[in-house]
This record gives C-alpha cells, sequence and structure tokens, in this order.
C-alpha cells in the first residue's frame, strides 16, 4: 500500500471540498477500495472518509418511500429496513459475510458498481432514486456499464430511496467464496406493473430484463415466464460459469424469485 492522508469530514460539504483535490477519492466502507490499494493497484493521494458526516447514516420511511443514507451499513439495512422493505432486508443480509455487512455501506457499493455487486439489482427493480450532494438520479440513468455510473467527479452519493411495492423477492446463486451473485434477480411488482432486474450475468453490469417485466406485468405467475430466455452473446464467462450457463441461471433465479414474491 502506497502512503495516503486520511481526512475525516463530518458534514457533505466538508467532504465535497476535500473531494475537490484532484488526487482525493471518497472512502464509504472500502469493502473494495482497500484491498485494491493494498494491492498497489490504487492510489489515491488522499481518502476522504465519509463515515463520521451524521447525515449520511441511518434508515427511515418517507412519503416518497424508504430513504436509506449513503453510509449506512449492510448490517443496517438487513435489520432496519425488514419491517418495511422484506425483500430488500433480506438481500442485504445475504451479502458477504458479517464482516463485510458490519462495514461494506450501500452508498460505497452502488458508486463502485460491481457488476456481481446486488444493491443495483434492488434499485433498478424499484425503480429508486439516487440522491446526491447535487441531485436525484433516477435507477434507469445511474447505472452505465461495468464500474461506471452517472456519478460527476467530486459528486457524492447521500441517500438512496425505495419506493415500496405491493410484492418483491431478491433470489442470487451465490460464488461460494466471495458470496458476489454469479446470477441474482430482482423482481418487484407494483401497481402500474413489474420490474425485473438482473445482476451477476452481464457484461454491462446490473440490467432490467424487459421481456420478463412485460410478461409478469399481464400475469404474475411462474407460467408466465416459459419459453423466456436471454441470449448469452453479453453474459460473462469466466471459471465460474459460461456465457451460456449464466443466461440459463438468469431464467431460473427470476423463477425463484416470483415463487418468493
Amino acid at each position: 500500500m502506497y502512503d495516503f492522508e486520511l481526512q475525516k469530514p463530518t458534514s457533505v460539504a466538508e467532504a465535497v471540498a476535500a473531494l475537490a483535490d484532484g488526487s482525493a477519492q471518497a472512502l464509504a466502507g472500502g469493502q473494495t477500495l482497500i484491498p485494491t490499494m493494498k494491492q498497489r493497484l490504487a492510489d489515491p493521494g488522499t481518502l476522504v472518509s465519509l463515515m463520521a458526516i451524521p447525515a449520511l447514516q441511518g434508515v427511515a420511511m418517507t412519503s416518497s418511500g424508504l430513504s436509506i443514507g449513503a453510509t449506512t451499513t449492510h448490517a443496517v439495512v438487513a435489520l432496519s429496513a425488514l419491517a418495511h422493505y422484506p425483500a430488500l432486508a433480506a438481500l442485504a443480509g445475504q451479502i458477504g459475510d458479517p464482516a463485510v455487512r458490519n462495514r461494506g455501506t450501500i452508498g460505497g457499493s452502488i458508486a463502485n458498481n460491481d457488476p456481481s455487486a446486488c444493491y443495483p439489482a434492488a434499485i433498478l427493480a424499484s425503480n429508486a432514486v439516487i440522491v446526491t450532494n447535487a441531485r436525484e438520479i433516477a435507477a434507469d440513468d445511474y447505472f452505465q456499464g461495468m464500474f461506471a455510473t452517472a456519478l460527476e467527479e467530486g459528486e457524492i452519493v447521500t441517500a438512496v430511496r425505495f419506493p415500496i411495492p405491493l410484492q418483491a423477492a431478491y433470489v442470487k446463486f451465490p460464488q461460494p467464496a466471495s458470496r458476489f451473485a454469479l446470477v441474482g434477480a430482482f423482481v418487484a411488482r407494483f401497481e402500474d406493473g413489474v420490474r425485473v432486474a438482473v445482476t451477476g450475468a452481464s457484461n454491462n453490469g446490473a440490467f432490467r430484463w424487459n421481456a420478463a417485466e412485460t410478461a409478469l406485468s399481464a400475469d404474475f405467475i411462474v407460467q408466465a415466464l416459459a419459453g423466456l430466455v436471454l441470449p448469452a452473446d453479453d453474459m460473462i464467462a469466466d471459471l465460474h460459469g459460461s456465457a451460456e450457463y449464466r443466461a440459463h441461471l438468469c431464467a431460473v433465479m427470476l423463477k425463484r424469485a416470483v415463487l418468493a414474491a
């Protein structure tokens, strides 16, 4: 690990000012960033920890849905969201292991946008809103490919707002060592239709499965998915599974999610 300076602002304004330095990088849990730095694959001159900012922490119900502060840990989401959004709480409780769940944060996860992370599927399927220090970003506009988001330089996630669906569930096939999703499917039924999002499968990161949404919006039963197949062209192929295997798992995980919902 290279030498670096650590700053711990106590307000969002202080954090944004600290990040104006071109060599500074935000730290919100560090479950990806710190291992990367240890391997000397990243060399930020300054780390700006967001963990001491009270405004970025906590889970609360509002008139527009469930609001989760960016530095709220997975463990807290799993506990505090249970009464309001059980599917989201269950997702958070499956992330990594206890050490990861007690350090990793929702904001850090979606800012990193790992293609196998769980939260992006929940955010897309829930039609959530990502709140930053500068604006609000719709879920469909936020994720822009593997490790890519709509965040501008120096912009930080402050909260995520989740509308509460009528029914929802998340099911994933975990990679045994990392507990990342080899494939994960989140389904959410709202009054105006069904949204489906898949993570872990595509080279472009989490995505919505539009054909499945149309089928389930017409009839929210597993049988509505009969015959639906995703093309393997864009799927991840690695030592854990071929592109064709992941395409097959997408349908399997979605059917299980519909049954769970």
